[in-house]
């Protein structure tokens, strides 16, 4: 290629993103562009944030968030919502915990673990289409039930005696952490469900327009229920993966751990209204998530501010998403109006 063609590309790539406003570009590139500013900010904060120790940290730190966020993205696509993601780690990885103190057998806790957490999935999702109630309802209702369970069995006590059980969330394969690998492999099979299959196909018409859905023959209803048991699974992953961890079962764990879940798919680009969404924008926005918790705790932040802090970086971004969007859909000339 010669100069004059790479001036030229250069000059219609500008054109291009000049055209699309601020409003295109964000909806387009905002997830990635947060994400490499909040990267440079933290490493200019604080240089002990690029040391690979801190990295490999940051890494494993992101995992359980990650996994519960490729799970309720699929719900939140569909226009529903989770909020017991936290309660659930509690009570699916402390089960797998216990299986584990008592059988000395990891494949046998990680077995009951996810047979939990496909319980815990097909009850949200069954309950929310039969009875039509709202997945809110359902799940903070899910919330009570299934922290007040693993509290009951336990007793509130801490379950150790793990034995190798915390190979899952410890341990790696040359450099990679183990848990890392898991990461990976949902986040695969995640994308091929969402992009390569019929069922993400229909969770995105679902989404979209339920009754248009409907109307062309699609179970929406069914959807619904295998997208739940779905998130149930991967909650019922990030459950066994943050017990490994700590090499306990902790009833009162993962404590608002939706929180951080629900925040990284919106960082990522996902409507809660439904329709739109994809798994590598839940990624980036997990990173995110993890970048800043990681820099807090440099900072040596308290916990409480960290949430606030989270939260308000939710609403915020969730703010500038919604009103990107409108303005994509409107006149240019009207855009500079509701931007400001």
């Amino acid at each position: 290629m010669s100069k004059s063609d790479s001036s030229k590309s250069g000059n219609d790539f500008i054109s291009h993103i000049k055209g699309m406003g601020f409003a295109g570009v964000y909806s387009k590139y905002g997830t990635i562009l947060i994400f490499i500013g909040i990267f440079i900010i933290a490493s200019l904060i604080d240089p002990v944030f690029l040391t690979g120790a801190n990295l490999v940290n940051v890494l494993k730190q992101l995992v359980v968030v990650s996994l519960l966020a490729f799970g309720v993205t699929f719900v939140i696509i569909l226009g529903h919502i989770d909020v017991s993601l936290g309660s659930v780690v509690a009570l699916t990885g402390t089960m797998a915990a216990s299986i584990m103190h008592y059988t000395q057998n990891i494949f046998v806790a990680v077995l009951g673990g996810l047979a939990l957490g496909i319980v815990v999935g097909f009850a949200n999702g069954y309950i929310i289409t039969k009875f039509n109630i709202p997945a809110f309802i359902m799940t903070l209702a899910m919330t009570t039930i299934a922290r007040g369970t693993i509290l009951l069995y336990t007793g509130g006590r801490t379950i150790s005696g793990l034995g190798n059980f915390k190979v899952i969330g410890q341990d790696s394969i040359g450099p990679v952490p183990i848990s890392v690998i898991i990461l990976l492999l949902f986040m695969a099979i995640s994308w091929v469900l969402l992009n390569k299959t019929k069922f993400g196909r229909q969770i995105y018409a679902v989404g979209g327009n339920e009754r248009a859905a409907q109307a062309s023959g699609i179970n929406t209803k069914k959807v619904v229920l295998l997208a739940f048991i779905f998130n149930g699974i991967l909650t019922a992953v990030a459950g066994i993966v943050f017990m490994s961890r700590i090499n306990s079962g902790q009833p009162g764990g993962a404590v608002s751990y939706e929180f951080d879940a629900i925040t990284a798919v919106v960082v990522g680009g996902t409507s809660l209204s439904g329709g739109t969404g994809t798994v590598v924008g839940t990624l980036l926005g997990a990173m995110i998530i993890g970048v800043i918790n990681n820099l807090l705790n440099l900072m040596n932040v308290s916990s409480y501010w960290q949430q606030i802090v989270k939260l308000s970086l939710g609403l915020l971004f969730y703010w500038v998403s919604r009103t990107c969007l409108r303005c994509t859909l409107m006149p240019r000339r009207t855009r500079i109006i509701i931007l400001f």
